[in-house]
């Protein structure tokens, strides 16, 4: 391309100066009072943020809660609703007193009993073996002491008078022959030795003749009464054990305790059950042979929140729903409050009562029951007012106060509390619906400006 072309080209793009207004290339006065009104608009935009900031960072930041208004009205009204299970009031594990190997179980789970009914029969030779030789010895205690308490028979007392008699006959004889021998010896006929023979036998005549006269003193006298006494007490030692062995042979008939029905059958034909050393190993003795229930008294157990305590009394009435028929309802009203809390789950349990259950409820059933306030006393009415949580009441000078959250300023309103509830108050002076401040500064006053916490 050729230098003169190219010159030309660079010239087209210069600046005109001579387009300008006549101030001679300067800018023009309007100008410069827009660009000065820019600079101070911006400025004072960063003074305002920066104050905004400094201001805002010295606002409180509290926070709220609705105020709860309560009508007076409240009878019948639900005041708590709670879930649990329903559960027998007594579930019994019915045990044997022996341990013994089953011989036969005539029952089956749901099935229903009466009391009194054998439900399990135990092998009971060994007992029944016991038991007969503890009666034999019944028996013979009593033969003995009957035989003491008769004393002796006539025959009896009759065969020891004739033995006496005839002792005495024998003395005599033996006497009027130690007469003759004593005289017979003194002329020298008899020798000594004869005589001392005689003087033997008399004397050992005369012995027997006493010993057979205590014998027949003794035969009309009858026993000793120490010895009947003892007698006596070797028969009722023999009727205890008999009663023990027949209680260890009744025991092996295990029988219904209370009418109600079977819950579970824990032990088999052939398998041993005993109460003294059960075993969870298989095959091994059982604790219990069934377990059984009356399920016309039945309960619904609940793990009430402590903060919901205060709300139930014993004796509240409720109404009861479960899960798989929760379109059939059931009365019922708090039968046991529990006399101490669970540490870990910060609970108390109670359990309410059925008062007409069915054969639709079970145990172990998820169950809902819904509280009812109770009946307010003749001539009187449940109180009303506003709820008011315990960290939202203030004391200002004696009086009881609360601060309302209102268009960013914290208002006083001096309120009168009507009774006391878990948790708070119920209190006058409020309509109910009120932001009610519950986290503010301690130094907090009527009108300060406050922020509510997670609001911009």
């Amino acid at each position: 391309m050729p230098i003169d072309s190219t010159h030309d080209d660079l010239s087209s793009l210069r600046i005109d100066h001579s387009l300008r207004g006549g101030t001679g290339g300067e800018p023009s006065p309007w100008t410069n009072r827009v660009i000065l009104y820019g600079i101070a608009i911006v400025v004072l935009l960063g003074v305002s943020a920066m104050a905004y900031r400094l201001l805002a960072s010295d606002t409180p930041e509290v926070e709220v809660v609705r105020a709860a208004a309560e009508s007076s009205d409240a009878a019948g009204s639900t005041v708590l609703s709670a879930s649990g299970y329903i559960v027998a009031h007594h579930k019994i594990n019915v045990n044997s007193k022996v341990t013994g190997r089953v011989a036969w179980i005539g029952v089956e789970k749901g099935d229903k009993v009466k009391a009194g009914q054998v439900l399990v029969r135990l092998e009971d030779d060994e007992f029944r073996a016991v038991y007969e030789q503890a009666r034999g010895g019944v028996e013979n205690a009593k033969a003995y002491l009957a035989e003491l308490q008769n004393g002796s028979r006539p025959e009896e007392v009759q065969q020891a008078q004739h033995n006496l008699d005839e002792a005495r006959a024998t003395a005599a004889n033996d006497k009027v022959i130690l007469g003759r021998t004593r005289d017979l010896a003194a002329q020298g006929v008899l020798s000594k030795q004869a005589l001392d023979d005689a003087t033997a036998k008399y004397e050992s005549d005369q012995q027997r003749v006493n010993s057979l006269g205590q014998g027949y003193a003794l035969a009309k006298l009858g026993p000793r009464v120490e010895e009947i006494a003892r007698a006596k007490g070797a028969l009722l030692q023999a009727e205890g054990q008999m009663a023990y062995a027949k209680s260890q042979l009744d025991a092996t008939q295990i029988r219904a305790p209370v009418t109600g029905t079977i819950l579970e059958r824990k032990a088999e034909r052939g398998e041993l059950v005993t109460a003294q050393f059960a075993s969870g190993a298989e095959g091994g003795p059982q604790g219990s042979a069934v377990a059984l229930a009356d399920l016309n008294d039945l309960q619904v157990e609940l793990d009430i929140a402590q903060d919901d305590f205060a709300k139930l009394s014993s004796g509240q009435k409720g109404i009861v729903t479960t899960d798989a028929f929760p379109d059939r309802k059931y009365e019922g009203f708090i039968a046991e409050m529990s006399p101490e809390a669970n540490r870990q789950k910060a609970t108390v349990q109670v359990k309410v009562r059925v008062q007409t259950p069915d054969g639709y409820l079970r145990p172990e059933m998820n169950a809902t029951v819904k509280f009812l306030a109770n009946e307010p006393k003749a001539g009187g009415q449940q109180p009303a007012g506003v709820f008011v949580p315990s960290t939202a009441l203030r004391d200002r000078n004696g009086k009881k106060v609360v601060f309302l959250a209102f268009n960013g300023k914290a208002l006083m309103r001096e309120v009168q509390v009507v009774s006391t509830r878990s948790g708070g108050a119920l209190v006058s002076g409020l309509v109910g619906g009120e932001s009610l401040i519950t986290t503010a500064p301690a130094g907090l006053k009527d009108g300060d400006k406050i922020k509510i916490k997670g609001q911009a």
